[in-house]
């Protein structure tokens, strides 16, 4: 299928088939993605909380109890339930630490190569830490750029998939224990496949006209 076909073809499912289970080769894959999705300067300023579990998806959809209850059976009728999660904080270790596991992959020729990459990280990631001063809003942007990757690659292997903000990450942080390891849940993810129920499946795509999205320049 061409990618002009499939994007037109993805929606945002609202309602998961609760009998479908996502194979063990499909969760790879998605796992896969995640881990080689691009960002700003290699920085990775991730991680993913993934569930297939009953139990786990519960512990999920406390955090969508009340005024988001409609995300709520999403989360338990999905089969999988990703939270994708951004770094509060970058520190100088971490960035010592991301430096050497580039190393040990072999990314860099020489020194001369190693230290242009680490002047090239700080540079970046002390503008965010001390002169704009908005590194959590920088390290969520990043995991945006693996949103879309998720997104897309779901529907390459045949998957549904519904992008959720409609939660509390105070209370899916504490849940968690997000903010001791130094992350907050920036966006949930629900996988499977739609029941026959979901009403946003037989519904039309409404986009703007190319013309009024797009310029070229000449």
């Amino acid at each position: 299928m061409k990618l002009s076909e499939l994007v037109k073809e993805r929606y945002t499912t609202k309602a998961f088939d609760p009998e479908f289970t996502l194979t063990e080769e499909q969760i790879e894959e998605i796992k896969t993605l995640l881990q080689y999705s691009p960002s700003s300067t290699n920085s990775q300023p991730w991680h993913f909380i993934i569930t297939g579990t009953e139990e786990g998806k519960e512990r999920i959809a406390k955090a969508s109890a009340g005024r988001y209850e409609v995300n709520v059976q999403k989360i338990r009728d999905a089969s999988y339930v990703i939270v994708l999660c951004s770094r509060s904080y970058i520190d100088d270790s971490y960035l010592q630490s991301l430096l050497a596991n580039e190393e040990h992959d072999g990314r860099f020729a020489d020194s001369d190569a190693k230290n242009m990459q680490n002047k090239t990280r700080l540079f970046y990631t002390n503008m965010h830490r001390f002169e704009l001063k908005d590194i959590q809003h920088w390290t969520e942007k990043q995991v945006y750029i693996v949103l879309g990757n998720l997104l897309m690659g779901s529907a390459i292997l045949g998957i549904d998939a519904c992008p959720m903000e409609g939660f509390d990450p105070a209370v899916l942080n504490q849940e968690l224990n997000l903010r001791e390891k130094g992350y907050t849940s920036s966006i949930i993810v629900a996988l499977g496949r739609h029941s026959e129920g979901d009403y946003n499946r037989k519904l039309p795509k409404s986009r703007w006209p190319q013309e009024s999205v797009i310029t070229e320049l000449k």
